[in-house]
């Protein structure tokens, strides 16, 4: 028996897909559905390692949790992790296979996952009462529709119904509504069900004449209104946020525990990874967060935090080149507290050896801690267990260098001296014991006289999170017509909306249903993604507006039927050259793993 499902698309990056799919999920498990997250292919520097090893983005993580199941690698086939403007490390069933240009990979590579995602979906729904896929950026991407599978490529694949997520509080939600849907073919129209309203504020009773003159022009109704709620930013894909950024701002109004707060200053690194590592401190009452790119933004912090970044050398680089190395260093020799976490601990110590991410050779770190790095093309991908500070910790590893310690305090494999702390393990604050006792040190040593509150659970705040998710589609959304799309599909008969996806010869991949153009090809005979003059710096728009600046986002795949879903293969363009670097290099590439 296969499942049922719903695709959670949205108009623009950032519209609440991947917390709408997870209050979905969290609705769902409550009222007694056995349901599971899906996002065929993710682009995010934020990922978590399962317990069987397998990277997969933090988002589907979050939505695992959300529905009460443990995260696999099933929910997240394909992750994509930029690594510069041009390339980034293709990771397939949460492990790397290689580094890859986006013309590489948009020039066919994708093809080859395209089985191992599908098998994926089939295998969840075998498993599971119904899948809730995320999809990424817009589905009305019309540059890369032809090769899309996260997101109307997959739903036409599954036959799942999509529901178009706006987000209101930015403007311009009706014409985006509408003009998603009108860029789409009719087969794939035929699969938008309907829409819901992000983070509307007000009376709902004004926005209803709208929402019926949507319908009148769409034959599409709206399945809900969901209110702007502080606080429910959770486990972002990207971007220069903290998750639990509402209780940033909370924590300042509520007292602290003790006299002082506690004021933690984070270095906003190039291609930060795992931000999330500071959401627990961001829980603690009296503690204040922020991310700082100048030196200056260091002097009145009483911790500074130096995150996990996809780029080491190029964040050591960036240190020097704003003064904020300069002040790390004078911090430590005064005994002012520093925690550096995975990319940031490898800055702090003596030496990096990298011949595999940046290709630098031998770079001089920051000398603040005995250690050395050598970077190593194995990734390590673990979830440690110990204890440090006397109380026990958990966490997970997401790296290529390996640490040689060469003194000072053991810490988490990694090790202290002084005020400075170095590790490479992710999500070691979510232990509440240990993340009291780290804090109460980094207060004596700053001279504060903040005590860490002794009832704060993180475990507890985050499914509190996830109930007040759940609460939102529950009071918000109609629930019975929801479960009916994810149960039935998309309603019959829904009507089609002009103009359709660019007809043929316009340089667009379908029209009203008609069979797809051959792809436009460069000199070269490579598919070609996109205008060079889109987001990405020269990606050539292969990334979508969910992507980093620096990342690629929807390339899809073209397809084969794959148990029992339905796809549609474009033709082939050959054997595309081996993808290469911003430098002209070859990029490596693990052919046998794709």
């Amino acid at each position: 028996m296969r499942g049922g499902g719903l695709l959670v698309a949205g108009t623009t990056s950032d519209a609440g897909k991947s917390v709408v799919t997870a209050g979905i999920c969290r609705w769902l498990v409550r009222r007694g559905v056995k349901v599971a997250p899906f996002k065929a292919q993710n682009m995010s520097l934020n990922s978590f390692v399962t317990r069987e090893g397998a990277e997969i983005g933090r988002a589907q993580a979050m939505q695992a949790q959300a529905a009460r199941v443990e995260p696999t690698a099933l929910m997240n086939p394909v992750l994509l992790k930029p690594g510069s403007d041009r390339s980034s490390q293709v990771v397939l069933m949460g492990k790397p296979v290689g580094e890859m240009s986006a013309r590489g990979y948009h020039g066919g590579r994708q093809e080859a996952l395209l089985g191992t995602v599908t098998d994926c979906l089939e295998e969840l729904r075998s498993t599971y009462d119904a899948v809730i896929c995320e999809g990424a950026g817009s589905p009305a991407e019309i540059n890369l529709r032809r090769t899309d599978i996260v997101n109307m490529g997959i739903a036409r694949a599954a036959r799942f119904p999509v529901l178009v997520v706006g987000d209101i509080d930015r403007g311009g939600v009706f014409a985006s509504f509408f003009g998603t849907t009108a860029l789409l073919s009719a087969e794939d129209q035929s699969l938008v069900a309907g829409y819901l309203v992000n983070k509307f504020r007000g009376d709902v009773s004004l926005l209803e004449p709208g929402l019926d003159m949507l319908y009148g022009l769409t034959g599409r109704r709206t399945y809900g209104v969901l209110p702007y709620a502080h606080g429910l930013g959770i486990d972002e894909e990207d971007g220069l946020r903290v998750s639990l950024r509402g209780a940033v701002r909370e924590s300042v109004v509520a007292p602290p525990h003790g006299e002082d707060v506690l004021r933690v200053a984070v270095c906003a690194v190039p291609l930060m990874s795992n931000f999330t590592d500071v959401d627990a401190l961001a829980a603690e009452p009296g503690v204040v967060v922020r991310f700082v790119d100048r030196a200056e933004e260091l002097a009145d912090a009483d911790l500074v935090i130096v995150p996990g970044t996809r780029g080491t050398v190029k964040a050591l680089a960036w240190l020097r080149e704003r003064g904020l190395a300069e002040a790390l260093v004078r911090r430590a020799a005064e005994g002012r507290p520093v925690l550096g976490i995975c990319g940031g601990f490898q800055v702090l110590g003596e030496r990096i050896e990298d011949e595999v991410e940046s290709r630098a050779g031998v770079v001089d770190g920051l000398g603040v801690l005995p250690v050395r790095i050598r970077f190593d093309r194995d990734k390590t991908l673990a979830r440690p267990v110990g204890s440090a500070l006397g109380e026990p910790v958990e966490g997970y590893e997401i790296h290529h260098g390996v640490a040689d310690v060469r003194g000072g305090e053991p810490f988490l494999d990694g090790c202290r001296v002084g005020a400075v702390w170095g590790t490479h393990w992710h999500g070691s604050l979510e232990s509440d014991a240990f993340r009291r006792r780290f804090l109460a040190e980094v207060a004596r040593a700053a001279g504060r006289r903040f005590v860490p509150a002794p009832d704060t659970s993180f475990g507890v705040l985050r499914e509190e999170q996830l109930d007040r998710l759940g609460d939102l589609v529950e009071e918000h959304a109609d629930a019975d017509a929801l479960w009916g799309l994810i149960e039935g599909g998309a309603p019959a008969g829904l009507p089609f909306v002009p103009p359709g996806a660019p007809p043929l010869g316009a340089g667009g991949p379908e029209s009203r249903g008609a069979a797809p153009d051959p792809a436009p090809q460069s000199p070269e005979g490579l598919e070609i993604a996109g205008s060079a003059g889109s987001r990405g710096q020269g990606l050539e728009n292969a990334g979508s507006a969910e992507a980093t600046p620096q990342g690629l986002e929807n390339p899809g795949s073209a397809a084969s039927r794959s148990e029992g879903l339905e796809v549609s293969r474009p033709e082939t363009q050959g054997e595309a050259p081996r993808p290469q670097g911003p430098d002209g290099a070859d990029v490596h590439v693990d052919e046998e793993a794709l």
